[in-house]
């Protein structure tokens, strides 16, 4: 056998084998908490935001609100890994200004107002290794009840005359965090 035809026979031999391991390739399935985003202005074609949250969504399937985000103790603000909170443009939480970054968004839940946090934390799985000392800002606003249920915790944010409202809701629970620019 010539040189030439080992040397195409062993490349072929190469590229079938490589072929096969990306072929192979296992994914994993759908997270049962899937992530999602939520951002301000909502609209995907516009590029200037000047909020957004990345968080994942656990559903009820038959829980409380109260049973997965226990009142009285500080929550990750979805599941999985502790919502990550952008501000492209420098803002404020109550009587908090905050700079332009990213962040990890806490709350606290309770019967009747919640317990909005902004911390410096980033990349933590949930909530466990929280550190009250690395908290940029809190607020604390009350909590109403809708009609309508909502089985996938979700965030979306909407206008408001001095700012943004981002929008929490699960289950019948509706929370409604103010940050002006």
């Amino acid at each position: 056998m010539k040189r030439s035809n080992i040397l195409a026979a062993l490349t072929f031999a190469f590229v079938l084998l490589m072929s096969t391991n990306v072929s192979a390739q296992k994914f994993s399935k759908l997270d049962k908490s899937p992530m999602d985003a939520a951002a301000f202005p909502r609209d995907y074609k516009v590029s200037d935001k000047l909020i957004k949250i990345v968080y994942s969504r656990p559903q009820l399937k038959g829980r409380t609100v109260s049973k997965l985000a226990p009142n009285g103790k500080v929550w990750r603000t979805g599941a999985n890994e502790a919502a990550e909170l952008t501000l492209y443009t420098d803002m404020t939480l109550g009587e908090t200004s905050i700079k332009a970054g990213t962040y990890t968004f806490y709350v606290i839940p309770g019967d009747t107002e919640w317990t909005a946090i902004v911390s410096t934390d980033l990349n933590v799985w949930g909530s466990y290794f929280y550190d009250e000392k690395n908290d940029v800002a809190r607020l604390t606003v009350p909590v109403t009840s809708a009609e309508e249920s909502v089985e996938a915790f979700s965030i979306v944010f909407s206008e408001a005359d001095n700012g943004i409202h981002m929008h929490l809701g699960w289950g019948n629970t509706r929370v409604a965090i103010p940050f002006t620019k």
